[in-house]
Formats: C-alpha cells, structure tokens, sequence
C-alpha cells in the first residue's frame, strides 16, 4: 500500500489543517477573554469540587475572603459559614441539587471574626464535576436597609409618642397623617381628622395668616407662626408650628405646640400686674421695695402705719436701720437672704418712737424690676397670746399624756381628734391608726343603739355616763367606762375612757364561785337525803324481788337500772359538792376514747351520725381517772350527737399540742353556738338544749379541772362548734403545785 497521498488529499489536509489552527487560534483568544473576565470580575468567581473545597478563584474572591488566592485553594467553603443554621444550609443544598443552579443570601464569618452579608449564584456541574459560584459583598446595601428601617420605626416612634402634635399635609393643607397628640388638641378621632384640613379648624382671622405661612412654606421650604384653632366643640386653641417641606413622600410637616395655657397665662399675668398696683395699695400688711443696699425705693400707706413714719420720710430710709446690726440672729437672718434669695422669719424691730415690734417678715430677691420684696406683719399681740397658749397647753398635755384613764376628744361626727397613751393601750391601735376615725367604728353592731343613746343624752344634758363592749384593733373586746363631756372647748368633745374588763371578769368568777360552792353545798345535801331512802328501797326490793314467785324479773331489772341511775346522779352531785379521792394512773387516753366511742355507737346510729376517729400514732399516755374521763367524752359525744337533728358526721381528733400536753377534738356539724353564750358554758344550770340542765358540762368542766386540764370551745353558728380538751402528759402533785406558786 502507498504511503504518499495524491495532490487533492494534500489540499484537503492543508485546508483542514489551517481551520484546526484557526479554531484553536479563536479558542485561545475566547479563552483568554474568559481568563480576563474571571480574573477582572467585580463580582467573586469561585469553582469547587464535590467536596465543597475552593479549587480556583478570582482576585474579586481573594478581597471577598481577604485571603491570599494560595491561602484559599483547598479550603472547604463550610469553614466560612458558622453563622449560618444547619437547616438552612440543608435547604440550599437540596435545592441546588434539584434543580442545578440556586441563587440566595448568606452570612460569612471571616478568620478575623469579620462578617460580611453576600449575594450568591451557584451552578452544579458548570465545568465537568466542578461547581461555580458567584458571590457579591451586599453588606454595606444591607447596612443602608437596616439604617433606612430604623429611621423608619424611629420616625414613627417619635411621630405616635411626641408631646407635641405632628400634621403631615398636602400643599393644599388636607390632613394626610396626624399623631395621636394632634387627635387629643383636637379632640378628634384620627379616622375623622384624616378627611378634614386646616382651614376648617383655623379662626377667621388667622385666614390670611395660614396662607402667608403656605407660600413662605413652598418658597423657602421652611415656616414659622402662630395659628388659633377652632375646635368642633367651640373651644379655642393656640398653637406655635413650625412646617417643613418634603420631608415625608414630597408631602408638607408640620410640628405644632399647644400654647393655649402660655397665652392665657400672659393675659393673666398683665391683669395680675394691675391687680398688684391695686393690692400694694390697699394691703393691710406692710410692703416695702428695697434695693442691694437697704435703701427703701416704695413702700405702701400699710407700710407707713406700721414704721409709725410719713411715707414720704420711710421712703429715704434704709430698712437697716430699724435693726441691731450687732445681734447675731439678725447677720444670720441677712447671710440666708443672700444665699437663699428668700426668707420668712421674724425680727424684733426698733421703731422711731422708741417702740419696739416682733414683725413677720417675708422677703424675696429681685423680683419687681430686680428690687427685693418685704411683706411685713405685726405679731407683737399674737407672739404673747401665743406664748401663754402654750404654756397653758403644756399643762393640758401633761395631765392628758400621764391620766391612769384613756382620754379621748372627739369633733365633728364624733371622729376621734387626739387620744392619749391609755386609750391606745385600750384599743390596741396606735395614735395613727385612731384619729379622725369615727368613735362608733370601734362599737359592735349590738350596742351601737346604746352608743347613740348615750349620744343623745350628752346632746341634751352636756355630759353622760354608760358601760358598753368595745372592739380593739385585734378584734378582742374590752367592756369600758365611758364618761362623755360636751364641748370642753367649742366644737372638741372629751370621753374619758376605763377598761373595766377584768374587773368585770372578777366579779363575774366571784359569782360563778358562791354559785358552784351553793350547788355543792346544796348536792351535798341533796345526795346525802336521797342515798338513805335509796338504800331502804334496793334492800327492799332485793327482797321482794326473792319472795315473789311470779315471774316479774323484768319489772325488778327496769327498777334496779333506773336505782342504779339514780345512784350515778347522786355520784355526779358529789362531785359537785367536794374534791373526790380518786386514783390516778397512768393510761392510754386513745383506748379510753376507742371505748366510749364504742358504747355510744348505738345512739349515734339512732340519730344518723357516723363518728370519724383521727389519732396520732405512738401517743404518750397520761395520768388519769379512766371513768371520769369516759364520763366527760360520753357528756361531749351525747351533746354533739344530740344537736345535729338530720344526721352527719362528727370528727374526734387525739394528738399532741406541745412536749407537754395532748389535746382532745370533738367536732360537730350542729347548729353552733353564738360567742356570747359559749362563756357561759360550764355554769350551773345553764344549756342550749331545751331540755338539757347544764349539769353534765359542768361535771365534765370539773372533772377536766381536777386532771389540771382546760376546755375551750369553738363555735360558728351554722357550721358546728368543736370542743377542745387539753390534758397534761405528767401530773403535778397538788402540794407540788403550790410550792411552785409560792
């Protein structure tokens, strides 16, 4: 086969050859124009792997990352973008993987902690298996946008909260924006004053005064003034404005001042100027106007009188020489003025005829055309009525602080005016907390008629005398004496005030003591008559009960039980009538309450009352007679059982009041006590029940008394009362008991 080609062969090859270097010669220039292009870009051209690793980049790259072009081949991209949240990341991710290219905004973290807000364009595959990537420096367009948006919202802020009103207005004066300030002026809803203008509030004679300020508006761009508004109501407003052009959208400012109260105060100010001339004139105080040195430049006809001088000689004196310039109190009194600008105090001055004044005095600088103003007043006559007041007030107030017995002066409506010491201690209430507080606000609802019938008879006779309940700041009440004195001085009232209360509560034990002691002695006697008899009659019947041969045994058991009751009275009374010798020892009070509960079950069935048992666990026994205790529990039970007529619950609650004592609860849900009869409880013969005679409380209160132990009752009416027995964990002997008194 021939090597050599034939003459058309080496044509084509020729012609081949020269378009294969013509096309590489135009490759090489595009390239070179591309090169030229990558490298001069304004914008950062950068091509990555799939690594996300930078593999060439621009010099406009190199000043984006401020970073050598060496320093940035290699780096991953991910290194700049720890601003940036995962998620947010992930989405750009994703979204340039599906559909190719992604243009978005990002935040890069330069080494340096730099951060620079850029504009992206990425394309996948743009060159084989690298990425490119276009970024532009949008930081300082952002800065300009964030700079913009608070402008903005500051202008709104200052524009909704500015004291003054703000108006945004077309040229021809229509309402295009007002703040809430303008709407209070006005007294208009913004959405009203938005299709009104100007000229429908200005008065009619600043008109042409409002059009001058537009035309010097739109010729200077800025205008001053001062407009009166009508409002809608009639009323007028006086407004300072200030107006700026094209400040808002092309549209008109303006910045306006309420100055209704300055202008009313400038006419007020020359009417009080003329109402000065006038009072200066005719005041009865003495007025000077006086200079830096003393000298007196007027001086009023009152002035005259009381410098016993012509006006026309006081004018050319000094006011200096009516004083001792060698007294120290009067150089303190002028040093002060000097300081201070004013002063009010009082001088003894020395008058031409040898008289001397006490004046009051009060003196201020520069204020009528930089002269200082004195006003004087003589006090002579009330410093010395004064003087002997108080010497006379000091004796009063010592007699009224150190009385033994509250004192109280009352005014107008009786409200309290001054209490001293012992009435605060009465009421429990300090000075504060009682004066002008009407009297009665202390005086239960109950004796308040009695109150205003004490008031009435003081009305008529001057003076009046009553005991009555008084409530205290704590709410305790205090029976007192109240003695009332109409008018010691005019308009002042005096209550002197006794707290009586345990002088009552004396007298009251001292009765309920010859009472106890008249119904021992009488139970005693009663038990002593009875027991004889009833000794006779169960022989008797024991007897009987043994010869009668048909069977009568029930009608026998019903008169032994009813006997043996009898005797438990009588046992009762005795209790009454003399301490018993009982044996005390120690016992569990829980099973003690466990075994009455269960003997009075039964009865508590009957009436539909279930009892609730709540005891502390490991509770310390206590010394006791186990009967007597049974008996007060059985007493306490019954009752609570007896007042709760539809059934219920009672709650019996044992446990510890303190390391010494154990406290017993026996809750009802009766009716309740009302507080005034729950004292009362315990007396002989007194109950709530109708039938009831008082004598089992009182047993239990003694019985509980004998085991050096206390009742106290709680009551609400309505909702139920609660007993509760507190009763020592160790007993002290009775010889011990009055040792430790003595």
């Amino acid at each position: 086969m021939s090597n050599s080609l034939s003459h058309r062969e080496e044509q084509d090859l020729i012609i081949n050859v020269k378009s294969l270097e013509e096309e590489n010669r135009r490759l090489k220039e595009q390239l070179s124009g591309y090169s030229i292009i990558f490298e001069r870009s304004l914008d950062a051209i950068i091509i990555f792997n799939k690594n996300g690793e930078f593999v060439e980049v621009n010099e406009a790259a190199c000043h984006l990352f401020e970073m050598e072009k060496e320093e940035l081949i290699g780096k991953r991209f991910n290194l700049f973008l720890d601003l940036v949240p995962p998620d947010i990341l992930v989405f750009q991710q994703s979204m340039l993987h599906k559909f190719g290219s992604f243009s978005d905004e990002l935040l890069l973290k330069l080494r340096d902690g730099k951060i620079k807000h850029i504009e992206f364009s990425m394309k996948k595959d743009a060159f084989n298996q690298f990425d490119l990537a276009i970024m532009r420096d949008i930081s300082a367009r952002k800065a300009l946008e964030r700079e913009r948006i608070i402008n903005e919202f500051l202008f709104k802020d200052v524009f909704n909260r500015a004291v003054d009103s703000i108006v945004i207005f077309d040229e021809f004066g229509r309402f295009i924006d007002v703040n809430p300030a303008f709407c209070m002026s006005l007294n208009l809803e913004k959405e009203k004053l938005l299709n009104l203008s100007f000229q429908q509030f200005v008065a009619r004679q600043y008109k042409d005064d409002f059009v001058q300020l537009l035309v010097e508006l739109k010729e200077k761009g800025t205008a001053k003034g001062e407009l009166s508004f009508i409002r809608f109501d009639g009323t007028v407003k006086m407004f300072e404005l200030t107006m700026t052009s094209n400040v808002y959208s092309g549209f008109y400012m303006a910045i306006m001042r309420d100055v209704t109260e300055k202008k009313n105060m400038e006419i007020k100010l020359q009417k009080s100027e003329e109402r000065f001339r006038a009072i200066f004139e005719q005041a009865h105080e003495a007025i000077l106007i006086w200079n830096d040195y003393g000298h007196i430049v007027n001086a009023n006809p009152a002035a005259s009188r009381t410098f016993e001088l012509p006006l026309n000689l006081l004018v050319r004196r000094n006011l200096l020489d009516f004083v001792d310039n060698h007294d120290g109190r009067v150089r303190r009194v002028l040093e002060q003025f000097r300081k201070t600008g004013e002063i009010r105090d009082e001088l003894i001055f020395h008058m031409p005829n040898g008289e001397d004044k006490q004046l009051e005095f009060t003196m201020k600088q520069g204020v009528i055309d930089g002269y200082h103003l004195a006003i004087f007043r003589n006090v002579t006559e009330r410093r010395k009525m004064e003087k002997e007041l108080q010497e006379s007030e000091q004796k009063f107030r010592s007699i009224f602080d150190h009385s033994m017995n509250g004192i109280l002066l009352w005014g107008e409506g009786y409200r309290i005016l001054d209490v001293n010491p012992i009435a605060c201690e009465i009421f429990q209430a300090t000075k504060q907390q009682l004066l002008a507080e009407p009297f009665v606000k202390w005086i239960p609802e109950k004796e308040q008629k009695v109150f205003y019938k004490l008031i009435r008879k003081c009305e008529q006779s001057g003076e009046a005398y009553a005991e009555m309940t008084i409530l205290t700041k704590e709410g305790e009440q205090r029976i007192i004496e109240i003695s009332m004195k109409k008018e010691i001085i005019p308009s002042v009232g005096m209550m002197m005030l006794r707290d009586i209360t345990e002088k009552k509560e004396l007298e009251w034990q001292l009765r309920k003591s010859d009472t106890l002691n008249v119904v021992g002695e009488l139970a005693a006697g009663i038990a002593h008559e009875i027991r004889n008899p009833m000794t006779a009659l169960k022989g008797f019947i024991q007897l009987l009960q043994g010869s009668i041969k048909e069977d009568y045994s029930m009608y026998f058991n019903v008169i032994m039980s009813e006997l043996k009751r009898i005797e438990s009275i009588i046992t009762e009374f005795l209790v009454l009538a003399k301490p018993q010798a009982i044996q005390y020892q120690q016992n569990d009070v829980c099973k003690i309450m466990k075994d009455t509960i269960d003997l009075i079950g039964a009865q508590a069935m009957m009436h539909n009352v279930q009892i609730i048992a709540d005891f502390e666990e490991n509770l310390p026994w206590i010394y006791c007679e186990p009967n007597q205790l049974k008996q007060v529990f059985i007493n306490i039970l019954k009752n609570a059982i007896e007042v709760m007529k539809k059934g219920g619950d009672v709650h019996v609650r044992i446990q510890k009041a303190d390391h010494h004592y154990i406290r017993i609860s026996v809750t009802d849900q009766g009716c309740g006590i009302p507080q005034d009869k729950i004292k009362k409880l315990g007396e002989p013969f007194y109950t709530t029940k109708e039938r009831g005679t008082g004598l089992g409380l009182m047993v239990s209160y003694k019985i509980i008394e004998e085991h050096q132990g206390k009742i106290d009752v709680e009551s609400e009416v309505g909702v139920g009362t609660t007993f509760h027995i507190t009763l020592p964990m160790e007993r002290v002997e009775k010889e011990n008991e009055d040792a430790a008194r003595i």
